[in-house]
């Protein structure tokens, strides 16, 4: 363990907010190295020990999670307005997670959420990890929006840096699959807007391989298998 703060610890170690573990400390019911402390920013070192109530705390390992994401929650970490998408991780304490990609609040579909900032940063890196997008739309798809897609698309406000090539594959008149290697701000919608269409609805299906489990109900989460995380590393990473 590297130098942390006391409080940071043991909001990560247990189910603890920082604020309930100043009101831990002064309960008496933290101890470093067999002592009791008062200060929740005592600096911890590689070799000293935590305790509550007796029991020795732990960091835990990485945490990984996905989550399929209704309309009407944003992604963010905390938000005045709205629920964000930590607030669906019942269960689970928020402290360190943060979101790897985040979705506009009327796209619905894969969220990863993680605490290893590592890992977040490789699955969003451009052109390393695709993204793949079911859209409907409100007219028609045009007839060359495969190939304008494919060559790159000049978006409003950024006529500078074309899009890296995408693929869209129609499934129907108003239907298609689209995969991206970046993510820039309202990508898709921009896209779709610049061949003279309006996106409608907006489903994210897959990150960086990891395909969003059929089984999750709009709002409902687990845990990424181990195999999930390994299809998000780079390879030799």
């Amino acid at each position: 363990m590297r130098t942390m703060r006391l409080d940071k610890f043991v909001a990560h170690t247990t189910p603890h907010s920082r604020s309930e573990v100043r009101l831990l400390l002064r309960a008496g019911r933290l101890r470093v190295n067999g002592q009791p402390v008062k200060d929740a920013g005592l600096a911890l070192g590689p070799t000293d020990t935590v305790a509550l109530d007796g029991t020795l705390l732990t960091l835990r390992g990485p945490r990984y999670f996905m989550l399929n994401k209704p309309a009407g929650v944003v992604s963010a970490t905390e938000d005045g307005e709205h629920r964000t998408v930590l607030d669906l991780l019942r269960g689970e304490n928020p402290e360190g997670l943060h979101i790897a990609g985040r979705l506009d609040i009327d796209t619905t579909g894969l969220v990863l959420i993680t605490d290893d900032g590592q890992w977040s940063h490789r699955v969003k890196a451009p052109g390393r990890h695709e993204k793949r997008y079911r859209v409907q739309t409100a007219r028609p798809i045009a007839d060359d929006a495969e190939t304008r897609f494919a060559t790159g698309l000049c978006l409003r406000g950024e006529e500078d840096q074309p899009t890296l090539p995408a693929c869209l594959q129609r499934l129907g008149p108003c239907e298609a699959l689209v995969w991206l290697q970046e993510g820039r701000y309202h990508q898709v919608k921009r896209m779709f807007a610049a061949i003279g269409n309006h996106v409608e609805r907006l489903h994210r299906e897959a990150v960086a391989g990891i395909e969003l489990d059929p089984a999750l109900s709009p709002g409902e989460w687990r845990p990424l298998t181990s195999a999930e995380i390994a299809v998000g590393r780079v390879p030799g990473s």
